[in-house]
């Protein structure tokens, strides 16, 4: 999508967001074989997640700002 392009944190979090959440994204085992992700399809897995990346994006833009962060 257009919309995608811009190179902010926030947009690039809702793409992160929305590729782990939807699944297939391309990776490789520990033996190094293709495979892909599966879709989040647990609201509590979906909730934990969505709180994960929250945080450490919220995170990056403190940093950015020069902001104190906690360790």
């Amino acid at each position: 999508r257009f919309e995608d392009r811009k190179p902010d944190l926030w947009t690039t979090f809702n793409r992160v967001q929305e590729n782990l959440v939807r699944g297939g994204q391309p990776g490789l085992t520990a033996t190094g074989k293709n495979t892909r992700t599966r879709e989040v399809t647990s609201v509590g897995e979906n909730v934990k997640l969505n709180r994960a990346l929250f945080t450490l994006a919220d995170t990056m833009a403190r940093i950015k700002n020069g902001e104190p962060v906690a360790a």
